[in-house]
């Protein structure tokens, strides 16, 4: 499975509402600023977001977008699956041989672990001079 710009970006617009939660509104001007992306591509992407009911829109002057829901009740799961359909890392994975399919579902279980674990606050809180956390080898 290969994430697109489209639950990429998305999961960015996400990001950055949770951000400003319980601040007002935020455009997608100042989402697209901050973030260098184009405007017009993520009004495309707000759509389905709203009709998922994971945002709302606020008309006027000082309008925008807001989460309906606290940054930890939303999932990087459920951004992805709106924006990109269901998570599968393999097509098919019901004709595959016993030992594959094993393999793929891991796979796909693995990945579903990451993204449904994964809250909006959890990453809105990440701060860019944070490391990532590694694995120590010892030989």
């Amino acid at each position: 499975m290969k994430i697109s710009t489209k639950g990429r970006y998305g999961l960015t617009i996400m990001i950055e509402l949770a951000k400003k939660h319980g601040e007002g509104p935020t455009s997608l001007k100042t989402i697209a600023q901050a973030n260098e992306l184009s405007e017009h591509y993520l009004e495309q992407l707000i759509a389905p977001l709203r009709n998922a009911g994971l945002v709302k829109s606020i008309r006027g002057a000082y309008g925008g977008y807001e989460l309906t829901s606290t940054p930890s009740k939303i999932t990087a799961g459920d951004v992805i699956r709106v924006l990109e359909g269901p998570i599968t890392p393999v097509e098919g994975i019901e004709d595959e041989e016993p030992a594959k399919r094993e393999l793929w579902i891991r796979i796909r279980d693995a990945i579903r672990d990451v993204l449904d674990n994964t809250t909006l606050e959890d990453l809105a809180s990440h701060s860019e001079d944070q490391e990532p956390e590694g694995y120590m080898f010892y030989i």
